[in-house]
């Protein structure tokens, strides 16, 4: 037997185990790398959904995309007369699903919803989810938004985007999944490169001065009322005016 080979095996061995720890994925890791894996949601709802934001896509005539989860998906219900008002008339699309979270949205961008159109300007807000549903930490949202956000620069080098802080939830300041939103918004102003991606921060136009959540804004303490979507188009139609360059 080779003398040399008990000595030549331990560094391999411990070679083989540092490899393992860095190559087994700890809890976190796995929680974030979900957070940037694109996944479908799988109820059958979500589906018919897509595809019919697939055929209106496929009908052309987008100037102006909406991306996000059901806060998003609400401009077709409480906020449809500010949509009708605001929105209709510029060559809007509404690419808002309930309940999805950051992998939802990917998903979807990777599979159609960008393809063969153009539009000026892309509005993103999406986050609330991943705290939520998932509890993920505010590093891996920021991760996820930022996914987003490249997918959409990549398919759609000539579309400005105007990322949007994720609302304020729950009833006052205090909110655990609020503070947790907020510090996913703290992290937003650098992903605006001021070029093709801007950033907005409407959330104080929801709150009263002690930074509680009225209940005729938000009913729920997180989806926005008729005033609601009245306040947020108001809020943000200098900066749409501007991107879509009216």
């Amino acid at each position: 037997m080779n003398r040399t080979m008990p000595f030549l095996f331990f560094p391999l061995a411990l070679l083989v185990g540092v490899l393992l720890v860095f190559l087994e994925p700890t809890p976190a890791f796995a929680q974030q790398i979900r957070a940037v894996t694109p996944t479908p949601q799988r109820e059958a709802w979500w589906m018919e959904r897509h595809e019919r934001a697939l055929a209106r896509i496929r009908q052309g005539q987008v100037d102006l995309l909406f991306i996000g989860d059901s806060i998003t998906q609400g401009w077709e219900e409480d906020g449809r007369p500010l949509w009708d008002q605001y929105y209709a008339g510029r060559l809007a699309a509404n690419l808002g699903y309930n309940s999805d979270q950051t992998d939802n949205v990917l998903w979807r961008l990777q599979n159609g919803e960008l393809d063969g159109i153009t539009p000026k300007l892309a509005i993103v807000m999406i986050g609330t989810n991943n705290t939520a549903m998932r509890e993920d930490p505010p590093e891996n949202t920021v991760a996820g938004i930022r996914a987003i956000l490249n997918t959409v620069r990549t398919r759609l080098p000539g579309t400005k985007i105007l990322l949007l802080a994720i609302f304020p939830r729950g009833l006052t300041n205090k909110d655990p999944l609020r503070r947790v939103n907020e510090a996913v918004n703290d992290h937003l102003p650098a992903l605006a490169d001021q070029h093709q991606v801007f950033f907005l921060n409407l959330n104080g136009r929801f709150l009263d001065g002690e930074g509680r959540l009225p209940p005729e804004i938000m009913s729920d303490a997180l989806h926005p009322s008729a005033l609601g979507y009245r306040l947020w188009a108001e809020g943000m139609e200098e900066s749409v005016r501007k991107l879509l360059g009216e």
